[in-house]
């Protein structure tokens, strides 16, 4: 079965379901320090590097992949120093097809010049007074020329190149135009449950890349010491007897593993959801756990990561791309609608624990990406099987608390309402409380 309308649906999950290296907000902005390497064609003395608070937030305290080290200025060096010919002629940097994975293939000479670079106070970051939430601003300098690049609104959606004071030529329009966010299109939670559940099986397979994608990066964080080590601690307790691997703890475990290699900087994507690659790993691994503890077959968890994904994307779209709302939250609720379809549930019930979800770790606030956030991924894994659970046996948040409404659109766009403006100080509070102790 396919319905016209669900070729928009495949194209959204395309656009915002993939791979990046590393925290998306650093990489965006080596993204725009590559790209302003290109247009010199040598490596900068010196960048100046301005952008918005939100992406300073997530920018100042997480691990940055191949360098040991965390923050805004080793990605930027990094960033040029991954497209420096001079330092691997053989080395194809190509920003605009790398995107999110542009510190993939990075090499210790790399991070010993960008590590001078930064040692040697040539990168410099300042706050920049704009509307868009994400927003970088790259200005390279090499001798008497100045590259300018401005990557805003979207992780990769670079709005302005220029070489000295000019535009640079029109062939790069056709570059900016390839990162240009596709519309969302007009969905619900009913329509995506139809889709996910009976759409053509073979025009859906592609969704197993996420599984295969974050599931490396969940192995590779219990296999090594990263971060809080929390995935591991729960495989530990496991083993001694303390916990058993039933739903609730597969989740946890496995999707804060892969957090905490992704934000200690583990040489390894991530398959984000929304600009996000903790939103994708909460997207997916809690599903990917349950699918494998009851036996699911493959087909189901096709079925069960395009419901949680989708949804994820739905709930997303009604939040700016950088809020004080932790994007964990609203990416685990849907896994809460595949946890429940692959359970046995029906529409009624996928809904019952978006509801659920909304009433137990809404408000949990964004604090900037670090390695901590691997505890909000398993706090909100073991959220998504409990909404599930109480869904399939008929217990829902009702209409008549807090921000929950009888209509389950409505309450979404609550959600929207809450982050967007009711959290807006919230933010501004958290980033003058970070900065503060920056100083």
């Amino acid at each position: 079965m396919w319905r016209p309308q669900w070729d928009n649906f495949v194209a959204i999950i395309n656009d915002r379901v993939k791979p990046a290296l590393g925290c998306t907000e650093p990489v965006s902005t080596a993204l725009a320090a590559a790209r302003a390497t290109e247009l010199l064609g040598t490596q900068p003395e010196h960048l100046e590097i301005f952008v918005s608070g939100n992406l300073l937030k997530n920018g100042m305290g997480v691990g940055i992949p191949g360098t040991g080290l965390v923050g805004l200025p080793i990605a930027a060096a990094l960033g040029c120093t991954c497209c420096d010919t001079t330092q691997d002629p053989n080395y194809d940097c190509c920003t605009t097809a790398k995107g999110l994975e542009i510190l993939s293939g990075v090499t210790p000479d790399f991070v010993r010049s960008a590590r001078a670079m930064v040692e040697g106070n040539r990168v410099s970051i300042s706050i920049k007074d704009t509307d868009s939430v994400l927003y970088s601003e790259v200005i390279a300098t090499a001798g008497k020329n100045t590259a300018r690049v401005i990557i805003r609104d979207d992780h990769t959606n670079i709005t302005l190149e220029e070489l000295n004071g000019k535009p640079v030529h029109p062939a790069s329009k056709q570059d900016m135009t390839a990162n240009t966010c596709v519309e969302v299109p007009d969905m619900s939670i009913a329509s995506i449950f139809e889709f996910a559940t009976k759409g053509d099986l073979d025009k859906l397979r592609f969704i197993l890349k996420t599984s295969e994608i974050n599931g490396a990066l969940s192995k590779e964080g219990l296999r090594k010491d990263y971060g809080l080590q929390i995935g591991k601690t729960f495989r530990k307790n496991i083993d001694k007897g303390l916990l058993s691997e039933d739903l609730v703890v597969a989740a946890m475990m496995r999707s804060s593993a892969a957090s905490d290699a992704r934000m200690d900087g583990a040489m390894l994507p991530a398959m984000s959801n929304s600009g996000s690659g903790n939103q994708g790993i909460s997207a997916t691994m809690p599903v990917v756990a349950v699918a494998d503890r009851i036996g699911a077959s493959e087909e189901q968890l096709i079925r069960a990561l395009i419901l949680s994904h989708l949804s994820a994307i739905h709930i997303k779209s009604h939040l700016n791309m950088l809020s004080a709302l932790c994007g964990a939250t609203t990416a685990a609720a849907g896994s809460s609608v595949a946890i429940t379809w692959l359970l046995g549930g029906n529409l009624e019930q996928a809904g019952s624990a978006i509801f659920n979800m909304f009433g137990d770790v809404t408000g949990m606030f964004c604090d900037g990406a670090k390695t901590g956030c691997s505890l909000k991924v398993s706090t909100s894994a073991s959220a998504a099987v409990k909404a599930a659970l109480l869904a399939l046996d008929g217990i829902r948040i009702t209409g008549h608390e807090g921000i929950i409404e009888d209509d389950l659109e409505k309450t979404i766009d609550n959600i929207g309402f809450l982050g967007n403006v009711g959290m807006a100080e919230t933010d501004t509070t958290i980033l003058k409380i970070m900065t503060n102790k920056q100083l």
